[in-house]
């Protein structure tokens, strides 16, 4: 922990005067009833029953949020805290300090306090991520239990109670002990792992084996926003499954008692991709059965999130392994807990078929281009991103190319992509990253106990598949200022990053998707559907001629602006003296921009290097 952190925990700890988590058992079951009903308000309503002795008592909203990475807690959407004992109303005080922290006093008499609040899920996209609509919902624990001060959270024991929507159905990793009509009593079980244990339900439901036959069971849990966008035909099916078994071969373990994908096929209900050790929440926009080849870029999304089952869950950073919800986690490896799932998802996508090989590569080749790009990269390097989740918590950013965000994604892929090549290079051929996975992921076998490692550790199996010298190969790609991103290990990989004037049809159609115009590569800037200027590079042509964020495009040399008259402005450019002249919009001032650029229109792809062997090819393909 480093020293400023260490004394803030401190500061916290005096101010509402909690003890250091105890790792003994907390005494007696939290009886926890969430009405999950109220689909036409968006209102969770929360009751908890918490066995406590006369005395002080502080309890606590979880604010550091496992999978979040940062202080993501829901408090804003907190509200009507109500505390009372034996039937009489007890007042409460918000700690000065600790926002998330409440203090009551438990009267002589009582054994327990009873608590009522609701956790308001927001009706508009500018309150936050949309948890409930009129036909879904998404139960996530942590926003709606509030618990004791002062012991270990996989010490506190609880019992979960739900009541859904009349006939809905559900899909989580939760045990269910009993369901009477819409009212459904889960397994008692430890605060952590019920956090760990989201929840998805529907009006429209359906569950699909991806492991038929299985003694451990995968499922995938669907719900839409209508009938129709559940339907998925065996073809579609089958790279899911294909997914899951290139998973196994590519672990050779498992480390839940079963699996859940909680997926959401919705324009409505909040887009999501968060990892839990059983189960994953999953959402996604409308159309990725019934539009099967439009969405294919968003398949990725299931590989990715199933892999945080080995990597993030079972293994963690071992700055992760923090006592309870309220502290602070430690970052400094999410290059690996991120950045390799990362890498893994896009593999497992390929391998599977989930994603098509070519198809892979083109979005490699969107990686390298944007990476390579990044300018902040002077003054930020990537492994200060890991804290970003901190920092920034995914606001929106003015200047991303010179900002940062949490890099440590798809940088990071990159980087395993090439200790992979490395790995392979060395060896002749015999060994690969897979061996690593296999090692570090693989070990006890049906054990879902999380498994914590270090630097050290990362090092020393990478030693033990490989020997190197992979401290200052890691080092000098996570604490380097480039110039570029880190794509040797494309080149060993037998590709190079190379631009033409005409996208692949891969990424163009993302670009379609999108409604966006991608001109990064040339003008600097990208172009929303409203026209709107966004995605600057940090001293590009738009940049040098002025141009910024909240900027709308009218008009080019003289016409309305559309994506095809600017590419054909940029094209034309390339053989003329004359600046392209661009009518834009911010705020009320209205002006003539002039782009003094003749370098032709940029789309990034990969293009083989002769006389190579084509590893990426070989990564790609399926385990046998």
């Amino acid at each position: 922990m480093s020293l400023t952190r260490a004394v803030f925990a401190a500061v916290l700890a005096t101010a509402f005067s909690a003890q250091a988590a105890s790792d003994l058992p907390y005494p007696g079951t939290i009886v926890l009833k969430v009405d999950a009903s109220d689909t036409a308000q968006n209102i969770f309503r929360v009751r908890e029953s918490i066995p406590a002795k006369p005395g002080k008592l502080t309890l606590l909203y979880p604010q550091w949020i496992p999978g979040n990475h940062g202080p993501s807690g829901a408090l804003s959407q907190f509200a009507g805290l109500k505390v009372s004992a034996n039937g009489q109303p007890l007042e409460w005080k918000r700690d000065m300090v600790n926002v998330y922290a409440f203090h009551v006093t438990v009267p002589k008499g009582a054994n327990s306090v009873d608590i009522e609040f609701q956790y308001l899920s927001p009706v508009e996209a500018n309150q936050g991520r949309t948890t409930m609509t009129n036909d879904i919902l998404g139960v996530q624990w942590q926003s709606v239990t509030l618990y004791p001060a002062g012991y270990s959270s996989n010490k506190i024991t609880v019992q979960p109670n739900l009541k859904v929507p009349a006939g809905w159905q559900y899909g989580s990793a939760l045990e269910q002990q009993t369901r009477d009509g819409d009212e459904v009593a889960f397994k008692p079980l430890d605060l952590e792992t019920l956090v760990d244990s989201p929840l998805f339900a529907g009006r429209y439901f359906r569950r699909i084996d991806l492991d038929p036959g299985a003694k451990i069971p995968v499922h995938l849990n669907v719900v839409a926003d209508t009938a129709e966008q559940l339907e998925a035909t065996p073809e579609q099916i089958a790279p899911h499954r294909a997914m899951v078994q290139q998973a196994y071969k590519l672990f050779n373990s498992q480390h839940y008692k079963h699996y859940d994908f909680l997926f959401a096929i919705s324009d409505e209900f909040g887009g999501i991709g968060r990892e839990h050790h059983q189960s994953s929440e999953n959402g996604v926009k409308l159309g990725y059965f019934s539009e099967w080849n439009k969405y294919e870029a968003r398949r990725e999304l299931l590989s990715h999130e199933f892999t945080h089952s080995w990597n993030g869950k079972f293994r963690r950073p071992a700055g992760q392994n923090v006592p309870d919800f309220n502290t602070p986690l430690q970052n400094e490896l999410l290059w690996v807990y991120e950045g390799q799932t990362q890498y893994w998802g896009a593999v497992l996508a390929a391998r599977s078929g989930l994603i098509k090989p070519e198809h892979t590569r083109d979005m490699i080749a969107a990686t390298a281009a944007r990476y390579d790009n990044v300018k902040g990269r002077e003054w930020r390097a990537v492994q200060d991103t890991v804290n970003d989740p901190i920092v920034n918590a995914r606001r929106p950013q003015g200047w991303n190319n010179w900002q940062r965000a949490e890099d440590y994604y798809s940088e990071g892929e990159l980087i395993w992509l090439d200790a992979d090549t490395k790995i392979r290079e060395l060896s002749g051929e015999k060994k690969s990253l897979n061996d690593f996975a296999r090692s570090f992921f693989g070990v006890d076998d049906g054990v879902n106990v999380a498994k914590h490692y270090t630097f050290d550790d990362v090092v020393k199996a990478l030693n033990a598949v490989q020997p190197y010298d992979w401290v200052p190969f890691l080092r000098s790609r996570l604490d380097g200022h480039g110039p570029g991103a880190p794509l040797d290990g494309l080149a060993r990989a037998g590709w190079k990053l190379a631009y033409t004037d005409k996208p692949t049809d891969f990424l163009k159609a993302q670009e379609d998707l999108s409604k966006s115009a991608n001109f990064q590569y040339s003008l600097g800037f990208s172009v929303g559907a409203d026209g709107k200027l966004e995605a600057f590079q940090w001293e590009g042509v738009g940049f040098k001629a002025g141009l910024a964020g909240g900027t709308q495009l009218l008009a080019v040399n003289g016409r309305a602006y559309k994506p095809e008259l600017l590419r054909a402005a940029v094209t034309a450019a390339k053989t003329s003296k004359e600046a392209i002249n661009l009518l834009v919009k911010k705020g009320s001032l209205y002006q003539t921009v002039a782009l003094d650029y003749h370098g032709g229109l940029k789309y990034p792809r990969l293009e083989r290097i002769d006389g190579t062997p084509d590893r990426l090819e070989a990564i790609l393909q399926p385990m046998k």
